[in-house]
């Protein structure tokens, strides 16, 4: 929550740690790993559905489709330098709400 607030608009690191109790170096290295997707940020309450968009074309005949990935092969979410990686098995809304965070608070 501390890491999600110092995200938003007019907020500073040294004002939320302080908020928190905790030292603004530590919140700070909190941000750094949510930036590089090691910490995933919770996702805002939102009561309209969230939709991500979705890039299709068409194969000629005769041409090669574009391959398959393995149902082993991780979902992997990127939002400029931020990477996440989840198991090929996550949850359609996990998905979801880690998207949104994304988009209601870019890193």
């Amino acid at each position: 929550m501390a890491v999600a607030m110092t995200l938003e608009a007019g907020a500073t690191v040294n004002a939320v740690a302080e908020r928190f109790g905790i030292l603004p170096n530590q919140l700070s290295a909190w941000r750094r790993e949510a930036k590089q997707g090691k910490l995933v940020l919770p996702a805002a309450e939102v009561e309209d559905p969230v939709f991500a968009p979705l890039v299709f074309c068409e194969v000629a005949e005769g041409e090669a489709g574009p391959e398959v990935a393995s149902q082993a092969a991780p979902i992997r979410i990127i939002r400029g330098a931020v990477v996440i990686e989840l198991a090929h098995d996550a949850p359609a809304a996990r998905i979801a709400e880690i998207a949104h965070a994304l988009e209601v608070h870019p890193c």
